[in-house]
Formats: structure tokens, sequence, C-alpha cells
């Protein structure tokens, strides 16, 4: 499945999905050695280009940081992407 293809309701969902995965270092701490790099993946597959490879930096180093978790980073892309960006991108 292309992630950047996805309608806007069905990349809502899965960025509060990939949150919500996020929170599970706080219980599983070596969590976060697995979820940091497919994370960052997962963010420059959904949102292409240069602002894509910035928010898969952003997400790796935010996963991979201790006790920083609790930024929604999906969720934050998304609402950039479709209600703050001037040109929405895919």
């Amino acid at each position: 499945m292309k992630l950047n293809l996805l309608k806007k309701h069905q990349k809502l969902i899965l960025s509060l999905l990939f949150d919500a995965l996020g929170y599970v270092s706080f219980f599983i701490p070596v969590f976060d050695f697995f979820w940091a790099p497919l994370s960052a993946y997962l963010m420059t597959r959904m949102y292409k280009g240069k602002k894509g490879k910035i928010a898969g930096v952003i997400v790796f180093i935010e996963e991979a940081l201790p006790f920083v978790d609790v930024v929604p980073t999906f969720f934050i892309m998304w609402t950039y992407n479709y209600y703050l960006s001037e040109k929405p991108f895919k």
C-alpha cells in the first residue's frame, strides 16, 4: 500500500495510530529501538518530498529521545499538511 496515496481521513487515522504506538515505549522502553526508524520511514512514505523528509528526521529524533514521546508528531504533520500549509502536499 502506498501511504502517500491515502485519503485525508485515512491519513488521520494512521497518524493517530502511529502516535499511539509511540506511547508504547513508556511501558516497554526497548520499543523505541524499533519504532524510531520505522516511524521515520512511515513518515517519509506518508508525505513525499522535502517536507516529508524533514518530518521523518524530526519524528526519528522525537521517538529516539527518552520522555519526548508525548509529542504527537504524526498528527502535527497531518494538521500542517491539510490546514496550515498554503499548498497541501500528498
